[in-house]
């Protein structure tokens, strides 16, 4: 990924109102097991994909997110993460 993409997206994050915005790459098929953020967090996905699940919904389901793709997690809803066979890369912010 090109500096000017990570800096350009990061820099898009921050116009939407996030003040800590960072990029973070994941592995491929990482899984973050079901857990909460405090505030609001927002996922612009760079590279690769992920897949989100919130299991305390009545009926569950998973969906995707590729590159170009926004992910927006309310603040104290459960939620679980997998990510695609490539990793993922994605700006996020808090």
């Amino acid at each position: 990924m090109a500096l000017k993409v990570q800096k350009d997206a990061e820099a898009e994050v921050r116009s939407w109102g996030f003040s800590h915005v960072f990029t973070w790459t994941d592995r491929p098929n990482a899984h973050y097991p079901p857990h909460t953020h405090t505030g609001l967090t927002t996922h612009l996905i760079l590279r690769g994909s992920l897949t989100v699940t919130y299991p305390d919904d009545v009926s569950p389901a998973k969906e995707t997110f590729g590159p170009g793709g926004r992910l927006d997690v309310a603040a104290g809803r459960s939620h679980e993460v997998w990510m695609g066979s490539e990793g993922c890369t994605y700006v996020i912010g808090e």
